[in-house]
């Protein structure tokens, strides 16, 4: 008979628990000394292990061969527990059974002593979803229960315990499990049942399951159904979720208004029945990691492959923060609207994405935000005073000075600049601010500037970019690329009196060749 992976795998000692040490290694402790309290509550997200311990503690207190805390899982009471023929631990849902009337049974039934082990255990999972009367009712056992009893509750949602029921248990906060941990079980169960799992598609199933190794392990299963070899693509085809790549793609496409590939991403999810709001779920992760990105830089808030975190980078880079703050506002509110009106939800998709391309659709205070942040980049230009024009050009003799002198055999090579460099410059210190504003207001010209080398003469008050091959020169020598550099330079604070010119050239070895050149 087949059996839940999740089920199989479940922990039946404390050390077999998974990140949450702090509470098994006490547990354990009082275990081992016999100094178990007489109630706890277990508190934490779904998947953390809460009933897990919950029934490992009811075998501790009744093993009969007790190892360093652990249960044996070998005598009669263990074998009693992990089977469930014995009366004397009893699991309740407090989701089904929430009325008083059920709480007075229990009341009543405490007093009698345990049928075959040392104590009655009640595991009361879903505690939070017992009535006030009921809890009313559990008071006075709780707060002083015959020797034999001990209580056990758990619960995902604390604030709904009264605070007299939790100053009367011993209270465990039990956390997310890190997404390292989940990969580690995950590749264990999948090696233990020979499944095909990559080291890709067990990172993501562990950051899809949110700190739950239920959900991740319940996951996994799910993919190994596929009878394939278990990798990220397949998780995300299987899953209905979107790769990181795609919320780069959609992320960027926003940035640049192109309307037609936003259309185009939601008419594929509706055609191939996934659902908008896993989109609209994953997109919203992603602006928090922009967020997060943009805020912090390399942070360790983020559980990122090393791939997606320079992809995050590079499209973070699109965005200022109040914009940022504007569309993961709107995401928010888009999905909360698209849960109340499911038949609209491709119509609100729509619009969602069509005003975070267009900050003026929008009459919100964010948008707003939003808009006055991108009129004081260039409010910042403007009180500059400083147009590029107004970087002088040099006459043609003082630039023959600084070149090369040119053989005749050498015609077809460009002149390399004989370039007196200054090790501390500001302006070559802050190449990678400067390429990060250029980023946001030009991406195009970015990329061009990411493969060039950033230098500046003392001597000459020039700063130099050098691309590396003559197709890159032409296309920075254009106005308007020179613009998007000095506009950057300008919202960096850089001190741009001191350039008398910007001067984008090939510096080229002599003995070097270009195919490039050739064509």
């Amino acid at each position: 008979m087949h059996q839940a992976l999740y089920r199989k795998y479940r922990p039946s000692v404390f050390d077999d628990v998974y990140g949450q040490e702090h509470i098994t290694s006490i547990l354990r402790y009082e275990a081992s000394l016999g100094s178990v309290s007489h109630a706890y509550l277990f508190c934490g997200s779904r998947g953390t292990g809460k009933t897990t311990c919950a029934k490992i503690l009811a075998k501790s207190v009744n093993c009969l061969n007790l190892k360093d805390g652990n249960p044996c899982n070998e005598c009669e009471n263990c074998r009693a527990i992990d089977q469930g023929t014995t009366t004397d631990v009893i699991e309740m849902d407090a989701a089904t059974n929430t009325g008083v009337d059920y709480i007075r049974d229990l009341r009543e039934n405490v007093m009698y002593t345990p049928a075959m082990l040392k104590k009655r255990v009640y595991i009361i999972d879903e505690a939070h979803m017992l009535s006030d009367s009921a809890f009313n009712a559990l008071l006075k056992t709780i707060e002083e229960p015959p020797e034999h009893v001990l209580y056990i509750f758990a619960t995902t949602e604390q604030h709904k315990i009264p605070a007299t029921i939790i100053s009367r248990c011993q209270r465990f906060e039990f956390r997310r499990i890190s997404m390292e941990s989940l990969v580690k079980r995950l590749l264990f169960i999948a090696k233990s049942e020979k499944i095909d799992l990559t080291q890709e598609g067990a990172t993501l199933i562990a950051k899809t399951a949110q700190g739950g190794m239920r959900d991740a392990i319940s996951l996994m299963e799910l993919c190994a159904g596929s009878h394939k070899e278990i990798t990220a693509e397949l998780v995300n085809e299987i899953l209905g979720t979107s790769s990181y790549d795609k919320m780069c793609n959609i992320a960027t496409s926003i940035a640049n208004k192109q309307y037609s590939t936003l259309f185009d991403a939601i008419n594929e999810i509706v055609l191939s029945s996934k659902d908008i709001l896993v989109f609209f779920q994953d997109l919203t992760a992603f602006y928090r990691d922009m967020m997060v990105q943009k805020s912090l830089g390399s942070s360790t808030y983020l559980e990122l492959l090393p791939n997606e975190r320079e992809l995050l980078d590079k499209t973070a880079s699109l965005f200022n923060m109040a914009t940022l703050i504007h569309h993961a506002s709107m995401l928010d509110s888009a999905y909360t609207n698209m849960m109340r009106n499911p038949s609209s939800k491709r119509l609100l998709a729509e619009i969602t994405l069509m005003k975070m391309c267009d900050p003026k659709l929008s009459d919100s205070n964010d948008a707003l935000l939003s808009r006055i942040a991108t009129l004081e980049d260039k409010v910042t230009l403007l009180s500059k005073g400083v147009s590029i024009k107004e970087i002088k050009e040099e006459a043609p003799s003082q630039i023959k000075e600084e070149t090369e002198t040119v053989e005749p055999d050498e015609k077809a090579q460009v002149p390399s600049p004989s370039i007196d460099t200054s090790e501390n410059s500001e302006f070559v210190d802050n190449w990678e601010e400067i390429l990060s504003k250029v980023m946001s207001k030009n991406p195009l010209t970015a990329s061009f500037l990411k493969n060039c080398t950033p230098a500046y003469s003392e001597k000459s008050k020039k700063f130099y970019v050098m691309p590396n091959n003559l197709m890159m020169e032409t296309m920075l020598n254009k106005d308007e690329n020179k613009r998007a550099l000095f506009d950057a330079m300008v919202l960096c604070d850089i001190d741009i009196s001191s350039i008398s010119q910007i001067e984008i050239v090939y510096k080229k070895n002599k003995t070097e060749k270009s195919d490039l050149d050739e064509f």
